[in-house]
């Protein structure tokens, strides 16, 4: 009888990581709206933007010095544009979670993943295949379904063109990354922390601008930090890493079609951790999204 050596593959030395690792980024994004829609009742958006994201910036400081020194950090100035666009999206997004529900913006920042190949085709000039658009599809189809208590058409507010605007913002973001930063020596984490920084500074300058209150950065609510706390590490610097580095070995569009699953999550999220029931309508949404996820990681 044979035996397993050291050196013979193993089922997990073969899992694809970066698929593995967006799938990681799907589950904690889809925990952030509800988390962070309950932030939101403790300060302002901008202030809230700023606290994240400084202590995402503060955190990930000592690990971007230590490239800096090694001289492997020369293409900082790759990852700027990157976080401009960040900075958009979460403005966008976190005033639109602000302004609408959970569930919808759930629904409607998945767009992205139809959005994205045809961000993608237009850098590429190359049309995008029909498995994509297939897969896309048929994700958008359940993001609807899991999102409907049963069928209707979606009216949509201030919050919810908000969302829109970041979904098209999202579908940008990874195409550009793909671009800026192929062949490129910054590391995710790297690329994360800049990421980070250009998303505080810019928020301040904007918090500052408006003359807001000071006391906004300072909540003094315990669970406004725990809140934060999770949204930092799990939904921000992981997630971010993640998608940094999924963009970095795989394509935008799969990169798009792996975290769109997020409202599939969030409803496990939401029905384990809140006690929300799901329908059969919706269920068969999120059957629809995994199952396309489920493909698209292993082809």
């Amino acid at each position: 009888m044979k035996t397993q050596t050291l050196n013979t593959p193993t089922a997990f030395s073969r899992l694809p990581l970066p698929e593995l690792s967006l799938l990681l980024t799907a589950i904690f994004w889809g925990t952030s709206y509800g988390i962070a829609k309950d932030a939101l009742v403790y300060t302002s958006v901008l202030a809230f933007i700023i606290i994240r994201f400084g202590f995402t910036s503060l955190l990930l400081l000592p690990i971007y010095w230590n490239e800096v020194r090694k001289g492997i950090a020369g293409d900082w100035k790759y990852a700027v544009p990157t976080g401009a666009i960040l900075l958009c999206i979460f403005m966008a997004e976190t005033y639109g979670v602000f302004h609408t529900t959970a569930s919808k913006a759930a629904f409607l920042i998945s767009l992205c993943i139809l959005m994205t190949p045809f961000v993608e085709a237009i850098t590429a000039r190359q049309w995008p295949s029909k498995n994509i658009i297939g897969f896309a599809l048929l994700s958008l189809l359940g993001v609807f379904l899991l999102t409907q208590k049963e069928l209707g058409w979606l009216s949509l507010n201030t919050g919810d063109y908000l969302i829109l605007f970041a979904a098209f913002l999202r579908a940008c973001m990874v195409v550009t990354t793909k671009v800026l930063l192929h062949g490129k020596q910054l590391s995710p984490l790297s690329t994360t922390s800049i990421q980070a920084n250009v998303v505080t500074l810019g928020a301040l300058v904007l918090f500052f601008v408006g003359d807001n209150p000071i006391a906004e950065l300072i909540p003094t609510q315990w669970r406004f930090w725990l809140l934060t706390f999770y949204l930092v590490i799990f939904c921000t610097i992981f997630a971010l890493f993640a998608q940094n580095y999924g963009v970095k070995h795989t394509t935008p569009s799969r990169v798009a079609l792996l975290t769109g699953s997020e409202p599939a999550f969030g409803a496990i999220f939401a029905f384990i951790w809140l006690g929300e029931s799901l329908t059969t309508l919706q269920m068969l949404g999120g059957g629809c999204i995994l199952l396309s996820t489920l493909i698209v990681s292993k082809k």
